[in-house]
């Protein structure tokens, strides 16, 4: 990759870490409210160290690894940049399924986004498809026959990364069900929960959240360094936002909306990578880039009164 190149994915790698993460970042200043200012200052400081370098660092390391066992867990972190023949090919083998898994995890993330969640309505038919939600988990059964059908072309392991993928998400859906159950009853504990109980969970609810943002990585690069840095800078961001933003930024309703479009996109360019279609590199930051900014023009001029909540479409 030339300098271009990398500063291209850092940035884009950025951008939606931070877009991604909005939601984790309105959790976090609703909780982090309720705490002490000695316990809001460790967990901006430490909370940070472990969301960079443990989850958003060490997670896509072992992705790596784990789907890439022969390259070892140094080979796994330094792969992109060898100039070994031998690391290329292992890599090149082992691509495809990990962006079958990624990508099929984020296009089940966004149709259940589409179908199943409270939403501003940024575009036409997203009211339609809240209406009829419960047909979620039947588009969702299709969509990974079809992918299946097509990995099962390449390769029975492509196959089944696309089925570790959907178990996946449905693994993590569950937690994040736990993770938003936690945190009404951490706002309405009235004080019986001590400040270290607080901060416990917001680290599993950091973390739960953060694997949409580490898969989607995968879409920009197979690069562990590059993936730390844009996601780690993301991850500072993302903390400042929580300290003083987070007003500001619920203005720009339509962020989320963003934040899903780009989901789906970048999820279909890693399941076409990974059945052979010839994905240049460009294409995930750029598609990010233009989705987002979109969807940040309409928050912004967009006057229309806020009337469009799922609550009146059901």
């Amino acid at each position: 990759m030339d300098w271009f190149s990398i500063l291209l994915t850092v940035c884009g790698l950025c951008l939606f870490e931070v877009i991604s993460s909005i939601d984790n970042a309105i959790i976090n200043a609703e909780v982090l409210g309720t705490m002490g200012q000695k316990a809001r200052k460790w967990f901006l400081f430490w909370g940070i160290l472990f969301a960079v370098f443990i989850v958003r660092g060490l997670l896509p390391w072992l992705i790596v690894w784990i789907t890439t066992p022969e390259l070892g867990i140094i080979g796994a972190l330094v792969s992109t940049f060898s100039s070994d023949p031998k690391v290329h090919e292992a890599m090149e083998k082992s691509a495809p399924v990990l962006l079958m898994g990624g990508g099929t995890f984020l296009v089940f993330l966004f149709f259940h986004w589409l179908f199943l969640e409270p939403k501003n309505f940024g575009l036409m038919g997203e009211k339609f498809f809240l209406r009829i939600g419960v047909w979620f988990y039947a588009v969702a059964s299709v969509l990974l026959v079809v992918i299946a059908w097509y990995a099962m072309k390449v390769s029975p392991m492509v196959a089944f990364g696309a089925v570790v993928g959907s178990s996946a998400f449905f693994i993590t859906h569950g937690f994040k069900q736990n993770a938003e159950a936690s945190e009404q009853k951490m706002l309405t504990s009235n004080g019986m929960m001590s400040d270290i109980s607080k901060i416990f969970y917001l680290e599993i609810i950091d973390t739960t959240f953060s694997i949409d943002g580490v898969l989607g990585a995968f879409a920009f690069t197979l690069s562990v360094p590059l993936i730390l840095i844009g996601n780690g800078i993301g991850a500072i961001v993302v903390r400042q936002i929580t300290v003083g933003n987070i007003e500001n930024i619920k203005r720009y309703r339509f962020l989320k909306n963003g934040a899903m479009y780009s989901i789906l996109v970048l999820g279909a360019i890693m399941v076409l990578d990974a059945l052979g279609c010839h994905i240049p590199t460009w294409l995930s930051p750029v598609a990010t880039f233009a989705v987002v900014g979109y969807f940040f023009w309409k928050s912004k001029f967009d006057k229309s009164e806020d009337t469009n909540e799922a609550t009146d479409a059901v």
